[in-house]
């Protein structure tokens, strides 16, 4: 097997008040996978005990297999592993050519995150990364029956602390190993040499007057079945708007972000465009934002030490609590602002333990809502 294929991870020792498992929300998924196909609940609370106080050895990742020896109180210690299935070939490349097409998926998932747009956007091309009920296989040779027994529900608590600090191992699991997956992206992001060339020799002419393309008026068009006619006008509108972007050079962001977009600029089509809360807080991002807006939700960046000084100050003469920065986000108390490209400061609001955005952006963090 690929030594890259292979790693281990020291033994986390007796942790105390270490705090609750999973502290990111894809680690928080691993755990939620094993705990809602418990039947004991007894082994559950057990495990928690034992991964807390150490009882859990060094720990082997390799692909469709987490595994470490766990000592146990009245015995042991016992081989444990948790198994997940591999993912296809065919998955992995649906999966990397969907990371590589969006800048923020890249950056996000190099800088060891794991953004929910990015696991939607595998979902929706039928690569599930992310284990649910029955994807995790634990086995033990302890004598216990239970599925998962206290040793497996150990090693799986344990592991979440692992997913939360790299989603590689995640990914490794899945049958890939980090240095693998960052060939892949850069082999589908670097530019090919012969359009390069192709490009160089090419004198490019100029762009027709755009003006000569803009509609003097919506098309009348009838309604169809099931298709009320103001749904053919927002796809004649949004056609045309993207028609002149891509004639004035501009790309085309992907079919989530323009799905957000539209709903954004039209609420009334919102419900056919997406649904669930995730896809909610995407488009308040959108119309509070626009696309700085999306970006600064989904994809996590780190500003110069230079803008975190001046953001630091600047938040002391407006809030009694000391900011907290993780990258480009602060949080002050029960306010949390994201800091943009363009310096400008996005607030957020806390909301069933999520984040969501609150209003529009600012370059004066004292002039947003507390």
């Amino acid at each position: 097997m690929n030594d890259e294929r292979v790693r281990g991870f020291p033994a986390f020792g007796a942790t105390g008040a270490r705090g609750k498992f999973a502290t990111s929300w894809w680690g928080r998924a691993w755990v939620s996978a094993m705990e809602d196909t418990a039947l004991d609940l007894r082994q559950l609370k057990a495990g928690r005990r034992y991964a807390a106080a150490g009882l859990v050895g060094p720990i082997t990742v390799s692909p469709g297999r987490i595994a470490a020896v766990v000592d146990d109180v009245d015995g042991g210690p016992y081989r444990t592993e948790l198994r997940l299935a591999e993912l296809s070939e065919g998955d992995w490349t649906r999966f990397l050519d969907r990371v590589a097409s969006r800048a923020g998926h890249l950056a996000a998932l190099l800088d060891r995150d794991m953004p929910h747009d990015l696991v939607e956007a595998a979902d929706d091309a039928g690569v599930h990364l992310l284990p649910v009920i029955g994807d995790l296989d634990p086995e033990c040779d302890c004598p216990g029956w239970e599925l998962p027994c206290k040793h497996a529900a150990a090693l799986s608590f344990q592991a979440s602390w692992l997913l939360d600090t790299d989603p590689f191992v995640l990914l490794l699991m899945r049958g890939l190993g980090e240095r693998e997956i960052r060939e892949e992206l850069e082999s589908r992001t670097a530019p090919r040499e012969d359009f390069a060339a192709v490009a160089a020799d090419r004198t490019p002419g100029e762009l027709p007057d755009l003006a000569a393309f803009q509609p003097s008026g919506a098309p009348s068009i009838p309604a169809a079945p099931g298709v009320p006619a103001e749904a053919f006008a927002l796809l004649t509108a949004n056609a045309s708007g993207q028609a002149r972007a891509l004639l004035a050079g501009e790309p085309w962001p992907g079919r989530r972000h323009d799905a957000v977009r539209l709903a954004a600029e039209f609420p009334a089509a919102a419900e056919r465009l997406g649904e669930g809360a995730n896809f909610r807080r995407a488009v308040a991002a959108w119309t509070f934002g626009g696309s700085a807006g999306l970006d600064v939700l989904e994809a996590p960046w780190s500003p110069p030490k230079a803008a975190l000084a001046a953001a630091r100050a600047a938040l002391a003469d407006v809030t009694e609590d000391e900011p907290v920065f993780n990258r480009n986000h602060c949080t002050a108390g029960e306010t949390q602002l994201r800091l943009d490209r363009q310096g400008r400061w996005h607030p957020y609001r806390l909301e069933d333990g999520e984040w969501w955005p609150a209003g529009p952006p600012e370059t004066d963090p004292g002039l947003l809502p507390g």
